[in-house]
């Protein structure tokens, strides 16, 4: 796909990831336009003095909910990464309905102003806690998932948007990651862990954005993308900030699991195994022109990719150097 002649929209874009995605399309893909469409201005001006203040960018004050917005923003625009959420576990439990009116509504307004201005391509931003949800952030993104699936079918054959969905684990030192709380928890002494068992799937913004500009050259429409990454424990996380630091284990939080699951049981006739990632076909779709268990191999029937039951470990020598930069910019004051 040649980048340099598509205008690319991304909602979210003054967050970790919209950051990352565009810093990264800017040094190395040089699309002809990156609009920043996001609803608060002091991030927007925070961000262009920042150094992002390149001719190509265009700075969007919009919200997903605003569906007459969307429409305005993407006349013209060739790829939409839709990456704006309400994504903080206990903030989605006790504002329920915002989290349904970001996650699921503005999810759809980001589909149908996609579909209206007949954009090429859409790729949404999933994550672990959509498989199985057990709160409402997961179940809002479950359904954010289930919409843009499923409105490849509104498109037909004779419209040109496509939608998918990458999904994967945990952010390391993203905006709400534990990193920057244990690190700020090691100058008392004393680290906080909700359980002693907890695992979780981790990789960096840099694989993350990359994960999905690859999979936005490759894409058919209906698919979630998932990637191959490797497991930790969190508290060989703590380990590896405060080695020296208690340990003080205060019990699970409501809406958290102990282990998180990337592909589900039941998702495993539809999955196929690409080497160094999954792609979960879509069910009974028309649409879907791809032939993925063509390309890759199939996963044995009951296959589940859960973080408990991962092939691959990341040790404390390994945390430690993944969270380097992190201590850095922590010790700079630039990591809050």
């Amino acid at each position: 796909m040649n980048w340099k002649d598509k205008v690319v929209l991304v909602t979210g874009g003054t967050g970790s990831f919209g950051k990352a995605f565009i810093r990264i399309m800017l040094e190395e893909f040089q699309p002809a336009k990156l609009i920043v469409y996001s609803r608060d201005e002091l991030k927007q001006h925070e961000m262009r003095v920042s150094g992002f203040d390149h001719p190509s960018l265009r700075y969007f004050i919009g919200d997903v909910r605003d569906l007459d917005r969307l429409k305005r923003a993407m006349q013209g625009v060739h790829i939409v990464v839709h990456a704006a959420a309400l994504k903080q576990v206990p903030a989605c439990e006790y504002n329920p309905m915002e989290a349904v009116k970001t996650n699921i509504l503005g999810t759809s307004n980001v589909i149908n102003a996609a579909l209206d201005r007949g954009v090429e391509k859409v790729m949404a931003l999933s994550t672990d806690k959509a498989v199985n949800p057990v709160n409402l952030y997961g179940a809002t993104k479950l359904a954010a998932e289930k919409l843009v699936v499923q409105s490849n079918a509104y498109a037909g054959q004779q419209y040109v948007t496509r939608l998918s969905c990458v999904r994967y684990g945990n952010v390391v030192g993203s905006r709400g990651s534990v990193v920057p709380v244990f690190l700020r928890q090691r100058e008392h002494g004393e680290l906080t862990i909700t359980d002693e068992r907890m695992t979780r799937f981790w990789l960096s913004l840099e694989q993350g954005v990359r994960f999905v500009i690859r999979n936005i050259e490759h894409m058919q429409g209906g698919e979630v993308f998932v990637p191959k990454i490797p497991s930790m424990r969190v508290v060989d996380l703590a380990k590896a900030i405060a080695p020296e630091a208690k340990l003080k284990f205060i019990g699970i939080r409501p809406g958290e699991k102990l282990h998180e699951v990337l592909i589900s049981r039941d998702e495993s006739r539809s999955t196929v195994d690409m080497g160094d990632m999954f792609v979960v076909q879509p069910v009974e779709a028309f649409w879907f022109g791809g032939e993925w268990h063509k390309k890759g191999k199939p996963v044995v029937d009951g296959f589940r990719y859960s973080s408990a039951e991962n092939d691959e470990w990341l040790d404390i020598p390994a945390i430690k150097e993944m969270i380097a930069p992190f201590e850095e910019a922590y010790a700079q004051g630039k990591l809050y």
